[in-house]
């Protein structure tokens, strides 16, 4: 199959590594021409290093470097199959783009975006032929991420789509399927953890470490202030703002004014060596209330918040429930679905811990989604297939 990747990026060269893998014959176009040299470069040494940890074989490098060729001219895609664009998260820049394919490409090609949050449905209207439009969603890194979310658009040919997702999984990954809504399913679901974390932390019942390790003592690998800085305030507080805009400013996902006074400052984490911790002189020390109790009750009030709206994205029809559960544990590595952990704390524990700070806030946010409700009350779990 012959596959174009637009854009020469993390993600873009990414892509294309996982395709040239499966046998693809992989074109990477970037009009950048000095961005495509740093990514032969960078694709070379990510190789190496496979290559030295007898991940591959140095024939199977050379075969994966020989399926891949670079170019700078959008002409020289045309024979492809399958497009999927990967560059900068801009609606009108993406749409340019797709507008400028329709003249290059055939009509029976596949076009499809790696957007993490804009809408496919109007991304695909800027497309000549929208029906073989669609969203397939890449975690960075590609090559190490097992999940990927494929995404129709209220226009995609269906069939086509599920002959892409099959293509996907072809080449080893885990695909869901999610319908096409703000943030899909995996940050649609995640803005919880750092919402509901970060609204702790302003209330002032525990420090960013303390709220770490409370969720981490459940299970999570990392805390929602360690994640946010791995992944850079900048992007995580953007992928938040765009969301609750595209929700029509839903209160369950305002942004919090803690991460936007970081990412304006330029805190953003890691990257900047500061951001919720700092990093200037190495890894940060860390003051965290050993209080167990404290803990319990700032993890327990994130983990309901989760189920809630995991429950949710099942009642809208946003994904199947196996899809749900696949996508959380692959795509953000949560340690077990969120709708299994429902049924694990107990549904009416949810339905009542949900109730308490309804009647405690008065806020929105803390509504008990009605299938929790009606599923506890009726005695029932949630079937997870």
């Amino acid at each position: 199959m012959n596959i174009a990747i637009i854009g020469s990026g993390t993600m873009g060269s990414g892509i294309a590594q996982l395709a040239a893998q499966a046998g693809c014959n992989v074109l990477v176009m970037d009009s950048n021409q000095s961005a495509l040299t740093r990514a032969v470069q960078n694709l070379d040494s990510t190789l190496t290093r496979l290559q030295e940890k007898n991940k591959i074989s140095a024939e199977e490098k050379m075969l994966i470097q020989e399926r891949i060729s670079w170019s700078s001219s959008i002409d020289s895609i045309a024979d492809s199959q399958l497009v999927i664009e990967a560059i900068i998260e801009d609606l009108n820049i993406k749409k340019e783009l797709f507008i400028s394919l329709g003249n290059v490409v055939s009509q029976d090609c596949v076009l499809a975006s790696n957007t993490s949050s804009l809408s496919i449905t109007q991304l695909g209207a800027s497309v000549v032929n929208p029906s073989r439009f669609m969203g397939i969603h890449f975690f960075n890194p590609a090559p190490l991420m097992p999940l990927v979310e494929c995404i129709p658009s209220i226009e995609t040919d269906l069939d086509l789509f599920n002959k892409t997702c099959d293509e996907i999984t072809r080449w080893k990954k885990v695909v869901v399927k999610a319908k096409d809504t703000p943030g899909f399913i995996v940050n649609r679901l995640a803005r919880l953890y750092y919402g509901e974390s970060i609204r702790q932390y302003e209330e002032g019942i525990a420090n960013f470490e303390t709220i770490d390790a409370a969720m981490k003592s459940v299970g999570f690998k990392m805390g929602p202030f360690e994640l946010m800085d791995m992944i850079g305030n900048d992007v995580n507080y953007a992928v938040t703002e765009l969301v609750w805009q595209q929700l029509f400013f839903d209160t369950r996902f305002t942004p919090s004014q803690t991460q936007k006074q970081l990412s304006m400052a330029g805190y953003f984490g890691r990257k900047t060596k500061r951001g919720y911790y700092d990093y200037r002189q190495g890894e940060p020390t860390v003051n965290i209330n050993e209080n167990k109790d404290v803990q319990h009750a700032i993890s327990m009030r994130t983990l309901v918040m989760l189920v809630n709206q995991a429950t949710e994205a099942l009642q809208l029809q946003l994904a199947t429930s196996r899809d749900i559960e696949i996508a959380m544990t692959k795509g953000v590595n949560y340690p077990k679905g969120l709708l299994q952990w429902g049924n694990d704390l107990g549904l009416d524990y949810c339905v009542a811990m949900l109730d308490n700070l309804y009647n405690t806030y008065h806020e929105d946010r803390y509504r008990c989604c009605t299938l929790i409700r009606h599923l506890a009350a009726s005695g029932q779990q949630f079937i997870i297939s």
